[in-house]
């Protein structure tokens, strides 16, 4: 399977991933063929991206940090936390708890973890989606770090509950499609102050997950907000969110950007790592995310071009890459792996589109 825009899907194509709608119904079914009406309707419900199987990469399979499962039940949480600017009750955290457990739980079963996010969004529920994936990144970090189960769900709530203080925040603020005011985005930097009073105040929320809150935009030289906090001053768990959220936010297709490539947010995050993020903490976080994820199309410096096939943990820049077209852009009838962390001689120069 691979990933395409969403402008490229064609009739004729068969959906490899289930894709749903923001209040987790399934919106097509993997397996089916597309047609005009589906890529309409696939267009209508704002997906960006859709996983499709042919003939050229069936053997690439993409896998999952978390279960399919465990992920919509997160986002579907978030969603009606946000939606109904609810968090008061102690029903939520509880569950909030309980999902981040599973996640945890589930991490913790996977021997070769590698974070892959491949999910399929929908760019209206950037937010939702957004927070889930801020704490499976938080979350293998953390385990990367060795940080033991309640140190680690401590973290997975804070991270899950990062941006909860934007319930606060008028909605057009939130979701204005251009460049904000000096005084919008300065109603924008209270959230962090509005989230740490949500988490602080319920008895269900440790004050580590509410540090999170507050301190999630702080950065390592001071230059960040709200208190222009420095280093060990911020707390160890709002510095390893910090990088998380970074680089799924500058991943993802916003309303007034299109997103970076993941090598691309990688080599952005590590030049400021003596600056505004922990070295430790990038070191951590760059040995377990996938750089180059699955089904990814790569352009090699011998010029041929393939699929990532499987990342290699500690080696992120290195991966087994499926060979599809030769150096003369032939495609080949028997494609051929490369591990490139066994060949060095042969690097990736970019990622591709792959037809």
């Amino acid at each position: 399977m691979r990933k395409i825009p969403i402008e490229n899907a064609q009739p004729g194509l068969i959906l490899a991933k289930a894709v749903f709608t923001s209040e987790g119904k399934i919106l097509l079914t993997a397996g089916i063929t597309l047609n005009e009406n589906f890529i309409e309707r696939l267009k209508l419900n704002n997906i960006a991206e859709i996983y499709i199987e042919d003939e050229t990469p069936k053997s690439v399979k993409v896998s999952e940090a978390i279960s399919e499962k465990t992920r919509r039940e997160a986002v579907l949480l978030v969603g009606n936390i946000i939606k109904n600017y609810n968090f008061e009750n102690s029903a939520n955290a509880e569950r909030v708890t309980e999902i981040v457990n599973n996640i945890i739980t589930e991490l913790l079963a996977n021997d070769e973890i590698i974070a892959n996010l491949s999910e399929l969004r929908n760019v209206d529920d950037y937010t939702f989606e957004h927070s889930v994936n801020v704490c499976v990144l938080s979350l293998i970090t953390g385990i990367g770090l060795g940080y033991n189960i309640p140190r680690l769900k401590d973290l997975g709530v804070g991270a899950i509950l990062h941006d909860i203080g934007k319930l606060k925040i008028p909605e057009e603020i939130l979701k204005k499609p251009y460049q904000l005011t000096v005084e919008e985005f300065e109603e924008i930097k209270k959230h962090t102050v509005y989230g740490y009073e949500i988490l602080k105040d319920n008895r269900n929320i440790s004050m580590i997950s509410a540090f999170i809150a507050f301190g999630h935009h702080e950065r390592y030289d001071g230059s960040g907000y709200p208190l222009q906090l420095k280093s060990e001053n911020i707390h160890k768990c709002a510095r390893i969110v910090a990088v998380s959220d970074v680089y799924d936010a500058l991943t993802s297709d916003r309303v007034y950007r299109k997103k970076l490539k993941p090598h691309e947010v990688i080599e952005y995050i590590t030049s400021l790592g003596d600056n505004q993020f922990d070295r430790d903490i990038v070191q951590s976080f760059t040995r377990y995310i996938s750089i180059y994820p699955q089904g990814t199309g790569v352009m090699l410096s011998n010029r041929s071009r393939g699929l990532v096939v499987k990342p290699n943990r500690g080696l992120p820049t290195r991966p087994v890459v499926k060979i599809i077209f030769d150096e003369d852009g032939a495609r080949l009838l028997h494609h051929c792996e490369i591990d490139l962390s066994a060949q060095t001689d042969i690097h990736i120069v970019d990622a591709c589109e792959i037809d």
